[in-house]
C-alpha cells in the first residue's frame, strides 16, 4: 500500500458515518491537569476501555481544535485524548524551568493517564511530535497518523524546497488564509470565524519552544516500523500531495490519503472525509 493515493468523496462518507441523522454528541469528559517534570499539562480525556487515540494539535490550534474528531471517535468506541502543549492553551510551564521535549512531556502524560499502547493522529506542527515520538518510544504506538504536515525534517534538501514553497512573503499572510483553503472560506464563512477565534486563544505570547529529541531526517524515518497514515489536502500550502511521497517512499509501512478541497487543516475544513479516513485506518491496526 506503500504511496497510495484515495479521492474521497464528503457526501459518501457523511453517509457513511451516518451524520446525516445529526450531530454526535461527545460523552462527558474529563478535562484536567497532569502534572509532569517542568509543567502542568491540561489534557481532555474521554476515558472508558477503549483503545486510546491521542490526538496531536496544530501550531495554530489547541485541545479545542479537535471538537470535530472527538464525539466522532468516542461514538466509534475509541478512548480521545488531546493536550495542549507547552506554550499552547491552558497548559503551564514552571517558572524557570527547562523546557523539556514535547515527545517526554507525552511519554509522561501517557504514564499519568495509565495508557499502555495507543494511535496517535497530528496534525500540521503536531506531526512533528509525533513523528519524533514514534523515534523515541516506537514500542507505545499501535499506529501513527500524519495530517497536514511537512514533518519536521532537517535535510537541507528538504528545507530549501520549503523555502521555495513557503518565501516571506507567504509566512506574513494571516494565518486562516495560509491554513484554510480557499474552497472552505468561499463556503463556510462561520466556520472560518470559529478556526480564527480558536487560533487566536492557541499559541501562549512568549512561551519558549521545546527542541527534539531527535534531529529528524530522512535517513533516520526510514527506520520507523509503525504503520503509518499521511493525510494532506489537495489545496495545502504548506504540504501540497507531492511532498507526501518524500515520507510514503521511505516509510515502508505507510500510504497517503489526498483530501479533496481541503487546505492545511483538513480534520476542520473536511471532518467527516478525516475521520473517515483516519478511523477505516486504525482500525486495522
Amino acid at each position: 500500500m506503500n504511496g497510495m493515493h484515495l479521492c474521497l468523496s464528503s457526501l459518501a462518507l457523511a453517509a457513511m458515518l451516518g451524520l446525516e441523522t445529526g450531530p454526535l454528541q461527545a460523552p462527558p469528559a474529563r478535562e484536567a491537569y497532569a502534572d509532569v517534570p517542568g509543567a502542568r499539562i491540561w489534557f481532555k480525556d474521554t476515558g472508558g476501555n477503549g483503545v486510546p487515540v491521542i490526538f496531536l494539535h496544530a501550531a495554530t490550534g489547541s485541545v479545542r481544535n479537535w471538537e470535530k474528531q472527538t464525539p466522532v471517535f468516542a461514538a466509534a468506541g475509541y478512548r480521545v485524548i488531546a493536550f495542549d502543549r507547552r506554550g499552547w492553551g491552558r497548559t503551564v510551564a514552571e517558572a524557570g524551568a527547562q523546557a523539556g521535549t514535547a515527545a517526554d512531556d507525552m511519554e509522561n502524560l501517557r504514564k499519568f493517564l495509565g495508557i499502555d499502547r495507543f494511535h496517535v493522529v497530528g496534525t500540521a506542527a503536531g506531526g512533528f511530535l509525533a513523528l519524533d515520538y514514534a523515534l523515541s518510544f516506537p514500542e507505545r504506538l499501535r499506529s501513527l497518523v500524519i495530517a497536514n504536515s511537512i514533518g519536521g525534517v532537517q535535510d537541507e534538501n528538504y528545507v530549501e524546497l520549503g523555502r521555495t514553497l513557503r518565501p516571506p512573503e507567504f509566512d506574513a499572510l494571516p494565518a486562516h488564509i495560509r491554513e484554510l483553503g480557499p474552497s472552505y472560506r468561499a463556503a463556510n464563512l462561520d466556520g472560518t470565524r470559529a478556526w480564527m477565534e480558536l487560533e487566536q486563544m492557541s499559541r501562549q505570547n512568549g512561551a519558549a519552544a521545546q527542541p527534539f529529541r531527535n534531529r529528524v531526517t530522512f535517513p533516520l524515518l526510514e527506520k520507523i516500523k509503525t504503520p503509518t497514515l499521511f493525510i494532506t489536502g489537495d489545496a495545502d500550502m504548506y504540504a501540497p500531495p507531492p511532498l507526501q511521497r518524500f515520507f510514503t517512499e521511505r516509510i515502508k509501512n505507510s500510504q497517503s490519503v489526498v483530501i479533496q478541497e481541503a487546505g492545511h487543516s483538513s480534520y476542520w475544513e473536511k471532518p467527516e472525509m478525516f475521520d473517515r479516513a483516519v478511523l477505516d485506518f486504525i482500525r486495522k491496526h
